[in-house]
């Protein structure tokens, strides 16, 4: 905390931010027009001076990947002496985390600066809902942060800021931007309630991002979707950049029981004309060939803005993707035995972690807690889940009406023969039943959402256990 703001100045300011809506902790969440309000968003920009106009923007969309995606973009600008605010969504432990420049998170008192600036202009926005027939609501949560981000990045005059869709991408708050390069991570199924119970429908809301005339970088490979972002950025006359076309990777697995140990590695190559290019041994700090394939997303939209005159050479690029650190994406959080916390909450994630285990974890007894949400694919999820473990323990997080009931969960395993499976009405007793049937040699992972890992995280990390 900043010494110039007390803790209970930075209490009030977040509880301002709680009271509003906020669809990551809602029971159902709307996705329409009416909810998700593009114009809500132009008009509050618009009342703070359009902090975006002006910004130099890498816009992110995708199922999975974004956020790490995100993370390794602004890196390498950083490791490139460029100016970098990065946006991301949701936090672990505080607000602040989402509002980064140059990988250090918001201080407290410009954060408290930041919702006082906005609060007044909130409330006009509010009192004009209320007027409205029917009636509406004003700025949301996630509209709140996102107006904050830009002010913040406005008034730091960042060189670069990379901004991470929140939900979907064509109704997001993040999408009143004119980015100079979209980017698409990945398309898999999440949020079908939302955004489409059909690849090719997720991808449409996905590729809402894409501008007319703004290069578009997918690491999309799957045919129904691809096909569906090619037509979009035709229709808008787009230059359109395709892993398994113009670039691709190949991925090493390192062993890694310990955040000082090596690391997986890729070697990425562009085929693009006039810019082909190639990297071999390039050393990353996340782990997965998950990883490896949003590297490769990154390293691509990076030779965009490098077509555009972003100047950044090789070594930029090792240091920045080695010096990544992101929270809860296959991170080690202890040792003896060994703790892994990943925020995998849809199947695809899933079977990215249980791949990155197999391939960087030697054998061993393993432990899962799990946690996950209401309108997540929780059969399919423990369908995968529970034959790589040899206990299981379900439990739900505190902070979040949205948790799935644990009798729900151990339900779902006992349907799927899960065997070894038991249940803990608290993330904390959780914890402490996998820490008392592990042995020093044994892998406990805790995954299932971003709410899970936020609630054991801290305590993971810090210890000591009991």
């Amino acid at each position: 905390m900043s010494p110039f703001v007390s803790e209970a100045d930075r209490a009030l300011a977040e509880q301002f931010l709680f009271s509003r809506i906020d669809y990551e902790r809602t029971l159902a969440i709307p996705y329409g027009k009416r909810d998700f309000k593009l114009d809500r968003m132009v008009r509050f920009l618009a009342r703070l001076g359009n902090p975006q106009v002006g910004l130099n923007i890498v816009h992110i969309a995708g199922t999975k990947g974004k956020g790490s995606t995100a993370a390794m973009i602004a890196s390498v600008l950083t490791a490139a002496g460029y100016r970098t605010g990065l946006y991301t969504s949701p936090h672990l432990d505080r607000v602040e985390e989402r509002l980064r420049i140059d990988g250090s998170q918001v201080a407290g008192d410009d954060f408290v600066e930041l919702i006082e600036r906005i609060r007044p202009i909130v409330a006009e926005l509010d009192a004009v809902a209320a007027e409205e027939l029917p009636p509406s609501h004003g700025p949301t949560y996630f509209e709140i942060v996102t107006a904050m981000a830009l002010v913040y990045f406005a008034d730091n005059r960042v060189d670069w800021a990379v901004l991470e869709v929140g939900l979907g991408g064509r109704l997001d708050s993040t999408n009143v931007c004119a980015p100079a390069v979209s980017v698409i991570t990945s398309i898999s199924f999440d949020h079908t309630k939302q955004l489409g119970t059909t690849l090719a429908a997720i991808a449409a809301e996905k590729a809402g991002i894409i501008k007319p005339g703004v290069p578009v970088v997918s690491g999309v490979v799957a045919d129904e979707p691809r096909a569906v972002i090619r037509q979009m950025a035709a229709q808008r006359g787009c230059r359109l950049v395709e892993r398994g076309v113009d670039f691709d990777v190949t991925y090493r697995p390192g062993t890694r029981a310990s955040p000082a140990e090596p690391c997986s590695s890729i070697d990425f190559a562009s085929r693009l004309p006039r810019r082909a290019q190639s990297l071999r041994n390039v050393e990353l700090s996340l782990l997965g060939e998950h990883q490896a394939a949003n590297a490769a997303v990154a390293l691509a939209t990076l030779e965009e803005l490098r077509a555009q005159g972003c100047h950044f050479d090789e070594a930029d690029v090792r240091c920045g993707l080695a010096g990544v650190r992101w929270q809860a994406r296959v991170e080690v959080v202890g040792q003896r035995p060994t703790v892994v916390l990943d925020a995998a909450h849809n199947v695809a994630s899933v079977a990215a972690l249980l791949s990155t285990l197999d391939d960087n974890f030697t054998a061993r007894r393993r432990i899962l807690i799990f946690a996950t949400t209401r309108d997540k694919d929780v059969r399919g999820m423990l369908e995968l889940l529970l034959p790589k473990f040899d206990t299981t323990i379900c439990t739900r997080y505190q902070q979040n009406p949205r948790g799935v009931p644990v009798e729900e969960l151990r339900q779902v395993a006992a349907e799927l023969g899960g065997t070894d499976c038991r249940e803990c009405p608290t993330s904390l007793e959780a914890w402490r039943v996998g820490r008392q049937l592990a042995a020093a040699d044994d892998l406990i992972v805790i995954t299932g959402s971003f709410f899970i890992a936020a609630e054991l995280g801290g305590l993971a990390r810090t210890g000591p256990w009991c």
